[in-house]
């Protein structure tokens, strides 16, 4: 009788992944096994509290009881079809996010690099179409030190080297901007452009917030312009910044709206473009498509997740908690944090650069029991799962604090 394998520890499997793996991630040293709520917990046992949350994708906690029935229930009657073929789940699960987004109709896809690629791709057929822009001649407007996802045409117009290095020819037609500068933004727009492409709330850059005025100043000016305002929600959005949406702070309704990451509840990859009908209307069978793109799983569990956020709760929570972080981390302003940005469940902090980079915060916190990310610099995110509780938040913050005194 052959004995059963011996499990490998974290260190060894780290190990292994180097000679079989692509490097395009530089991971913390933490092998995660099993997950609930707010809580992981490695091959060993040990447990950490995620403040990060997968960027945004468990906005609900790992394996949240009303998903994890959804998928279940799904998965016993029909997993995909293809687009070839209606299937049952799609129509509900479009009916429901128009409904809580404000607009009109939806195109389903799986990451959200893809909805900002059909995005963009629907931008551009609107221009053409509607609007009256010459064949190859629609461009783009977007921000300084955005970030969009890294397929070949995003990193086109993004301006950090290390996503565009080595990766050219890059696509052309699109304009690039400061971030938060109406001024700017006005300058760029012209008769060629088809959309300003946006995040409410800077993500990657350390979680960047606009001056009040902003997007309602992007609003007024697309319509003023004749162009779409297509604002990139698939981190900000679905209940992070305690709103449904980020734009939802300033009353905003954006022609095109990206979805992604919470969209799938932590379970399968679903993205989205919803967008008021005279846009999304523009496409016509076989001008665009996704084999997996509104599959029935995905639907199931994406009616699931705009149902969590139907009642507002979530939203409400979200908000409720951001006072709390917001309290916690201006304590920490003068004791190792030189300033920090946040809204609801979301916040850049950085750290004295004297104390270490945001990689050596990240890792002292993980040896603490606590999971970050660092971005650039010594700037890092804190991102917990909306159903993380104010002692774990605060028992996070003096994490946080120890480090840093250390």
């Amino acid at each position: 009788m052959t004995a059963p394998a011996r499990a490998r520890t974290s260190a060894e499997l780290i190990e292994a992944e180097g000679p079989v793996l692509a490097h395009n991630y530089h991971p913390l040293p933490v092998v995660v096994a099993r997950a609930e709520g707010a809580w992981v917990e490695d091959v060993e046992g040990r447990r950490y509290l995620d403040m990060l949350a997968g960027y945004s994708a468990l906005n609900f906690g790992h394996r949240h009881p009303a998903l994890i029935e959804a998928a279940h229930r799904q998965l016993d009657r029909l997993t995909l079809t293809s687009r070839a073929f209606h299937n049952d789940r799609l129509a509900e699960f479009a009916e429901r996010l128009a409904a809580l987004t404000g607009l009109d109709m939806v195109l389903p896809m799986n990451t959200g690099a893809e909805a900002v690629e059909s995005g963009i791709k629907v931008a551009r057929k609107w221009a053409y179409d509607v609007k009256g822009v010459p064949a190859d001649r629609a461009t783009i407007v977007v921000a300084a030190d955005n970030f969009h996802g890294r397929t070949t045409t995003i990193v086109s117009f993004s301006t950090d080297e290390t996503a565009r290095a080595g990766f050219g020819p890059f696509t052309p037609g699109f304009r690039i901007v400061p971030y938060n500068d109406l001024a700017a933004l006005e300058a760029a727009v012209d008769e060629t452009t088809a959309a300003v492409l946006i995040e409410p709330i800077q993500g990657e850059a350390g979680v960047l917030i606009p001056d009040d005025g902003y997007l309602t100043g992007v609003r007024e000016l697309t319509r003023r312009k004749g162009c779409l305002f297509v604002a990139d929600e698939i981190q900000s959005g679905l209940g992070r910044t305690g709103r449904t949406l980020a734009v939802d702070h300033e009353d905003v309704v954006p022609d095109v709206l990206l979805l992604g990451k919470a969209l799938g509840g932590g379970i399968v990859p679903v993205s989205a473009v919803v967008a008021r009908r005279e846009v999304l209307g523009v496409l016509h069978p076989g001008e665009h498509g996704s084999t997996f793109g509104g599959n029935p799983l995905a639907a199931a569990v994406g009616t699931a997740v705009v149902e969590l956020l139907e009642s507002g709760d979530f939203q409400r929570r979200a908000a409720e908690l951001g006072v709390v972080l917001r309290d916690g981390l201006t304590e920490l302003v003068g004791n190792g944090v030189v300033g920090f940005r946040s809204r609801g469940l979301w916040a850049g902090v950085d750290v004295d650069p004297a104390i270490g980079t945001g990689r050596e915060i990240g890792e002292r916190l993980m040896r603490e029991g606590v999971l970050v990310k660092d971005t650039h610099g010594s700037t890092i995110r804190l991102a917990p799962p909306l159903t993380v509780t104010a002692e774990e938040l605060r028992s996070a913050l003096g994490a946080l604090e120890k480090v840093l005194g250390a």
